[in-house]
């Protein structure tokens, strides 16, 4: 006869476990969950979720960085669908809740493969995955066909910020700590991480690569995984070579800090090419004011960037058959009639409405079209200088062929001296002289020289630093736009660069020495230390778990569950009762079994 005496089994809850592969993959169950391999399907689905994390990040990153530009973006949206709105705003919106999602999604993954689990993507999941991958490569393939030229801000920006994370490593000496504090306000959060968290983070997948080649053994696959970590930690120990940061010199070289351009006034603050917006950028003591001049039907030049006068004023009130018309072709007494501030107040472009006094949102409100002559006025009276970028009138205007003698006889009668007045357009450069000149098309030096020009106004994606030092040397004048974030600032402040033009120049006064400097041996210094730090910490990972999981082969599996059983039972032991049934009758209990059921806590009765 067998006498049945219950077993007590003991299961621990895993909630951390639990959460992991049920967030994952939906399985909340113990039994749904397992050690065995991956399946093909869902490697390949991993493989699609890191691509699609990967595509993410270059696009958040693209868009923080593209940060100084946001005022181009939204200006060629206008001008293609005719209304002005602020088109950044969703696209960072979808960026942050996409970013966020993978890269749970990509935390999530990597603890199952540290903790040796199946990896079983949820449904659901997938098709997140799918739309996120889909909805970005849209949106890279629609930014390269509408703002191509865009992304050279990416190639600049990590000349700068990769090397800034080497001079915030160096900042252990106190001097630069005290350096570093000082400009805290003006230095991007996401700048220090590039390099130095790029390192930190592959050093640290040095963990999952390590326990996951040793646990599976020699094979092929893991080989090649091993071989290819190994080549990302080598590329990333040997970038710095690669990198040419003009502000990886000598302090004693370090040129005067560059004049800054007031580019159509200050146009984050007041609206854009009126006296509110020009005085506002003399506020913040810019050393040149700019702005896009036209002609009036009756030839009267006035301050206007757009084609028509739909953005910037009230012409769809006061002139609606007529406001998709040019500009141009307009008479002054019409244009000025028009109100010219309160668009501001309304679609608040920048943000900046709220920071307003009650009588600035009054004067703003009463705002007209600004005239050439009067922000000259203005400009001698402050005793700086003007930068006049023209817009030649459509053909059939009456000033078609006269536009460039009624731009000069304003300039005569604001009473300005012409030595203050640069000149850009190429149009009968031989009617202007006395008048600076300067080019919007970057040609050889002998060819400046035979047009006689000794000014260049370059966008920053074309200003490259050695093209910088070439003008220079050759005493050839550069001024660079638009330059609105502190980190652009600085760069071109350490190529040299004489001016910027700027619509943000209550940003850049808050810059009194660019962000950060360092000369080619604390470069050296840092980056051979980083580099020896990570290999040290690397081999460290790969030693201890050789050992971890040595030492973990060597356990009796029958050993390990028993004493789990003699924990004692709390909140969070789950006990099942099983009934043992033995097929043997017996009188007593064997040595084995005494040596491995009574020492364990478990109650066997007596054989009879």
């Amino acid at each position: 006869m067998v006498k049945h005496q219950p077993l007590q089994q003991v299961y621990e809850k895993q909630l951390c476990l639990s959460f992991l592969t049920g967030i994952y993959g939906c399985r909340w169950k113990r039994y749904q969950r397992s050690h065995d391999n991956s399946s093909k399907w869902e490697c390949a689905w991993f493989i699609i979720l890191c691509s699609t994390f990967s595509l993410l990040l270059f696009w958040a990153y693209f868009w923080l960085e593209a940060h100084n530009d946001y005022n181009q973006f939204n200006w060629l949206l206008y001008n293609r669908s005719g209304e002005w709105k602020d088109g950044t705003v969703p696209i960072l919106a979808t960026t942050a809740v996409g970013f966020s999602y993978i890269t749970f999604l990509m935390i999530l993954a990597l603890c199952h493969i540290s903790l040796g689990q199946q990896l079983n993507l949820y449904w659901i999941h997938k098709i997140g995955v799918l739309a996120a991958l889909i909805t970005t490569v849209s949106g890279v393939v629609s930014i390269s066909d509408v703002w191509g030229d865009e992304w050279d801000i990416i190639l600049i920006s990590l000349q700068v910020y990769i090397s800034i994370c080497w001079f915030l490593c160096a900042c252990v000496w106190v001097n630069k700590v005290i350096q570093l504090l000082s400009f805290c306000v003006v230095i991007q959060s996401t700048g220090p991480f590039l390099h130095i968290g790029a390192l930190a983070a592959v050093t640290a997948l040095g963990w999952l690569v390590a326990g996951h080649v040793i646990r599976a053994g020699r094979t092929k696959f893991h080989m090649i995984v091993l071989l290819v970590y190994l080549s990302v930690l080598l590329v990333l120990y040997m970038v710095p070579l690669a990198i040419t940061s003009p502000c990886i010199m000598d302090r004693n070289s370090l040129k005067p800090r560059p004049d800054v351009i007031g580019r159509r006034g200050a146009p984050m603050l007041a609206p854009e090419n009126t006296l509110m917006s020009f005085n506002k950028a003399l506020q913040q003591g810019v050393s040149s004011l700019e702005a896009d001049v036209s002609v009036s039907l009756d030839g009267v030049p006035f301050l206007m960037r757009d084609r028509t006068l739909r953005r910037t004023t009230n012409i769809a009130k006061v002139f609606p058959d007529k406001q998709h018309e040019d500009a141009s072709l307009f008479n002054w007494t019409e244009i000025r009639s028009l109100n010219a501030g309160q668009w501001f107040l309304e679609s608040d472009p920048y943000w900046t409405v709220g920071s307003l006094t009650g009588r600035e949102r009054n004067r703003m409100g009463n705002l007209t079209v600004c005239s050439l002559v009067e922000m000259l006025r203005l400009t001698a009276r402050a005793n700086r200088s003007a930068l006049l970028n023209l817009h030649r009138p459509p053909p059939e205007h009456p000033h078609y062929k006269t536009w460039i003698m009624d731009t000069l006889w304003a300039v005569q009668r604001s009473g300005i001296s012409q030595k203050r007045v640069t000149w850009t357009p190429d149009t009968d450069r031989g009617r202007v002289r006395g008048l600076q000149q300067t080019s919007l098309e970057k040609l050889s030096v002998e060819e400046f020289r035979h047009r006689g020009i000794s000014s260049l106004t370059l966008r920053y994606s074309q200003a490259s630093n050695k093209d910088i030092q070439d003008f220079l040397v050759n005493n050839m004048s550069v001024m660079v736009y638009p330059v609105n974030e502190p980190w652009l600032y600085s760069v071109l402040w350490c190529s040299g660069v004489p001016s910027v033009s700027s619509d943000a120049p209550q940003v850049l006064r808050k810059v009194p020495y660019p962000i950060w400097l360092m000369s080619p041996y604390e470069y050296c210094l840092v980056w051979i230390t980083s580099d020896l730090v990570s290999i040290a910490i690397v081999t460290g990972i790969f030693i201890f778990q050789k050992w971890r999981m040595s030492g973990m082969q060597n356990y009796n599996p029958e050993q390990i569950m028993l004493s789990a059983v003699t924990r004692r039972p709390s909140r969070d032991v789950n006990i099942m009762k099983e009934k043992l049934i033995f097929s043997e009758v017996s009188n007593g209990v064997t040595n084995t079994d005494e040596h491995l059921y009574p020492e364990n806590g478990y109650d066997i009765g007596q054989y009879k």
